[in-house]
């Protein structure tokens, strides 16, 4: 059976100090034994930087780097998906580290399930101290797990990936949304035509510059209520959002 082509999409805007770590462990990480990338294309999505971002993306031989001069992360998701030539689409943020088993991963699971739609898994960060690494643990496990349980939809921004055709079934990302709630609207969505699938097993590894900038309790709390607002209202919670670099 042919396997699907799989194009890795990371939106980017401002991220020179992230940028090159995060492709230097996607390509890494998704090497065949030839020593080539399995992911069929690598895209980053320049979204309106004013730093070095395009310039270092374009550095990396076989990186595609396209440009979205509106500055906003679902515009960002929409150019990526406009321009992929893959069957599945994966987006992961570009403060994160690749793990070596994220591909195989996610190979797996849509290679054994053909109603799978969507595919998402939780952060968890390199950069905090050892205490709020168990919170967060703490909070997947007593939040996020029994939430997707019940809704049976769930999706991290920075870490998901979908089959090109439902998202094309969708009409794409919804431009409108920001930034918080913009990834339970795609998970919500996508559940009308499929499975999605949240699994501990697709963990990411990203900074927690958010976290450290903004708190770890206030975001925790920003999060919940948008993914409630979502779920109940179907819109978010909250409308403006902060840059955190």
């Amino acid at each position: 059976m042919t396997k699907a082509k799989i194009s890795l999409i990371i939106p980017a805007y401002n991220e020179e100090k992230y940028i090159g770590s995060c492709l230097e462990y996607a390509i890494k990480h998704s090497r065949d034994t030839f020593g080539c990338s399995r992911f069929h294309e690598i895209i980053v999505v320049n979204n309106a930087s004013s730093d070095n971002t395009d310039a270092i993306a374009s550095s990396f031989k076989g990186v595609k780097v396209v440009r979205e001069p509106k500055k906003g992360l679902t515009r960002a998701r929409q150019r990526g998906f406009e321009d992929a030539t893959g069957d599945i689409l994966a987006y992961i943020d570009a403060d994160t580290r690749m793990p070596d088993y994220w591909f195989d991963v996610v190979e797996k699971e849509f290679s054994k399930n053909p109603n799978l739609a969507a595919l998402s898994g939780p952060y968890y960060y390199y950069d905090l101290p050892t205490h709020h690494k168990i919170g967060v643990k703490l909070y997947w496990w007593i939040l996020g797990m029994p939430s997707y349980f019940i809704t049976r939809y769930m999706m991290i921004g920075g870490n998901f990936v979908i089959r090109k055709n439902i998202l094309e079934r969708m009409s794409g990302f919804d431009t409108s949304i920001a930034f918080y709630g913009e990834d339970t609207d795609i998970a919500r969505r996508a559940k009308e035509h499929g499975k999605v699938k949240f699994t501990l097993k697709l963990c990411m590894p990203t900074s927690g510059r958010r976290l450290k900038g903004q708190g770890t309790l206030s975001t925790a709390r920003i999060y919940v209520f948008n993914f409630i607002s979502e779920v109940l209202f179907k819109k978010p919670y909250t409308k403006d959002y902060t840059d955190i670099r």
